[in-house]
């Protein structure tokens, strides 16, 4: 009987941060003094404040320590297991307060989650069928095999799950499809080709918890008739390959994969399909392509996948979330599940939480709340005491969310209606500092070189979107540009066969639609007010002001700043490279380095003190 747990978190980021060494460093510390007996390691998947990594958990004492390094091992084993005593300067600082924290529990950015799909990540050993199990593993597929299939489909629409990859589509509508259609081969597709910039919602599940997602799988299989299934999972995700690789061989040794599965009857298998890494592999027609061996693009519908899927036969495609949420609807009832989240949006949304936050990482919400609690109470606010300025939701095809829509709900319908969407969960916060013509620039880029290039909407609509915002930002922008920018993404938008196409303007409308007055700066005044377009900004050094502190010619990558000390400096716009270097290292009270736009003072940008 161990007298102590240890939970390392052993995600994909704590374990780039060093937790892998923090447990070898952990087990010969506990060998050497002879505690092996007593303290058991426990190596979990994702515990979301990924920032804080490597995280370090003493259990039952529930002391959370983040930031954990090898070096630091010894003091708390000799202090926090053995003696029961805090180590404070590895505990958990309020990055507003200042106050330490003891347990995670009491941690703003846990406090206010609600994990059901993450119920079981940073909580367990996911390598571990066994504690699957305890936790209530397995228990919603063995009540699944004890209703008909078209009972279970019942329970899920009565649920209200909609799916989690993107458009929010009724997932028992969706099972029901594949259920009516016929034929007697029929399969299910796990989506984890989760392919957004910094979104790694699903990966988390799968390393945390992928018996979750086998178990959903498995539950789907039964309602709509089909036994086989695919996950398709991008193959930069090594962890979560092998971890799944792991779990189906453990469920298989239980008999919950295979033949005459709990002697139901039910025959069902799990394949791995292993993606190039496509972007738009997301969209489950080019999907179920890349698993046939052929080149993943879309394809137009109707035919649905549920009707002629894979290799002609009906399919049912759902997502990692989604998935990991049916287990706990069967286990637990839909009732149960429908009291969380809004009249349209049942349930909790996982994010990805990053930006211009105190606290980022991996956030599960009911659905319902606003993007301020998201951001100030979970995310403890902007940093540096910045001001808010939006919020981007729904990853690289997402909208773009102003301040004054921060009490915005977070829901399906809310976002939509708000030019946004709810995507896979992406949620990247950006302040004062970020130029939103910058941003939808961006953000297209990355949708311009994912396009298959097969419809010309999006192939050429794309790509032109993007240059005129290029000129935009560089400075060569005309006055007609903005219009012609508006209109080419309707164009887009209306025109395009798939998802990628159909949804890439999105951080352009948004943008346009809720800040036009930058875009109108950039063309029609020649300056960028956040300061971020280097092409539009010129740094000069008022003589009357300067007192030849050196400290922007010391902080000057290119040597563009001249001058001797205590002598007016100057700056040679040929050299200078707009970094913005001296305007930073300027003493405030001084501010002799100025930023100018076109000979024109930025006086409206709260930074600028000229």
């Amino acid at each position: 009987m161990y007298e102590k747990h240890i939970l390392i978190c052993a995600g994909t980021g704590c374990i780039s941060s060093g937790s892998l060494e923090v447990k070898e460093t952990l087990a010969g510390e506990l060998k050497k003094r002879g505690l092996q007996e007593k303290v058991r390691i426990i190596m979990s998947g994702c515990h979301g404040f990924c920032e804080k990594g490597p995280i370090f958990i003493v259990y039952p004492d529930d002391v959370f320590y983040c930031g954990v390094k090898p070096e630091d091992v010894p003091e708390l084993v000799e202090e926090s297991v053995l003696k029961g005593n805090l180590v404070e300067r590895l505990l958990y600082r309020d990055p507003v307060s200042q106050e330490t924290v003891v347990s995670h529990n009491q941690i703003m950015f846990y406090k206010q989650q609600r994990r059901q799909a993450l119920r079981n990540c940073g909580v367990i050993d996911p390598e571990n069928i066994d504690e699957y199990i305890i936790r209530g593993g397995y228990r919603g597929l063995k009540r699944a095999l004890q209703l008909a299939p078209m009972e279970v489909i019942n329970e899920v629409k009565s649920s209200g799950l909609r799916g989690r990859g993107g458009a929010g589509f009724p997932t028992g509508m969706k099972w029901q499809f594949a259920h009516s259609s016929p034929g007697k081969a029929k399969y299910i597709v796990c989506n984890a080709d989760e392919g957004d910039p910094g979104a790694f919602m699903d990966r988390s599940i799968l390393e945390g918890d992928p018996h979750a997602v086998l178990e959903g799988m498995l539950i789907a299989g039964w309602a709509i008739g089909a036994g086989e299934g695919y996950i398709y999972v991008r193959t930069e995700y090594p962890l979560a390959v092998k971890r799944l690789r792991t779990a189906i061989a453990q469920a298989e040794e239980y008999g919950l994969l295979g033949e005459n599965i709990l002697d139901s009857g039910f025959n069902f298998r799990i394949k791995i399909k292993e993606g190039a890494g496509a972007f738009v592999c997301g969209e489950e027609t080019a999907l179920l392509a890349s698993i046939e061996g052929r080149r993943g693009v879309p394809r137009h519908r109707p035919p649905f996948p549920a009707v002629e899927g894979l290799w002609g036969k009906p399919t049912c495609i759902n997502n990692v979330e989604t998935l990991a949420n049916v287990p706990l609807i069967l286990r637990r009832g839909a009732a149960w599940f429908s009291s969380v989240g809004t009249e349209g949006s049942k349930g909790t949304k996982v994010f990805a939480l990053t930006g211009k936050v105190n606290n980022t990482g991996l956030v599960e919400v009911p659905m319902g709340v606003t993007i301020r609690d998201i951001v100030f109470d979970i995310g403890g606010g902007i940093r540096g005491g910045k001001k808010f300025k939006a919020a981007q939701i729904g990853g690289p095809s997402g909208g773009c969310i102003p301040e004054e829509h921060l009490d915005l709900p977070i829901d399906f319908d809310s976002l939509t209606a708000a030019g946004a969407m709810m995507g896979s969960g992406g949620l990247v916060v950006v302040d004062e500092d970020t130029c939103m013509v910058d941003l939808a620039r961006y953000f297209l880029n990355f949708t311009r070189s994912e396009s298959c290039g097969q419809c010309t909407p999006c192939r050429l609509g794309i790509t032109q979107m993007y240059s005129i915002l290029e000129d935009i930002t560089q400075g060569r922008g005309r006055p007609e540009d903005i219009s012609l920018l508006e209109e080419l993404a309707l164009g887009v938008k209306k025109g395009s066969m798939c998802g990628l196409g159909q949804t890439a303007p999105n951080p352009v409308l948004t943008t346009l639609r809720y800040f036009r007055h930058e875009y109108e700066a950039h063309v029609l005044e020649g300056r960028c007010p956040a300061l971020v377009c280097k092409d539009l900004i010129q740094y000069r050094i008022d003589p009357e002001k300067c007192i030849g502190c050196q400290r922007c010619v010391k902080v000057c990558p290119v040597g563009a700043v001249t001058g001797e000390k205590k002598e007016p400096h100057a700056i040679d716009p040929e050299k200078c490279t707009r970094c913005g270097a001296c305007f930073e290292a300027c003493p405030r009270k001084v501010r002799a380095v100025q930023c100018v736009s076109e000979a024109r003072e930025c006086k409206e940008d709260s930074r600028c003190r000229t």
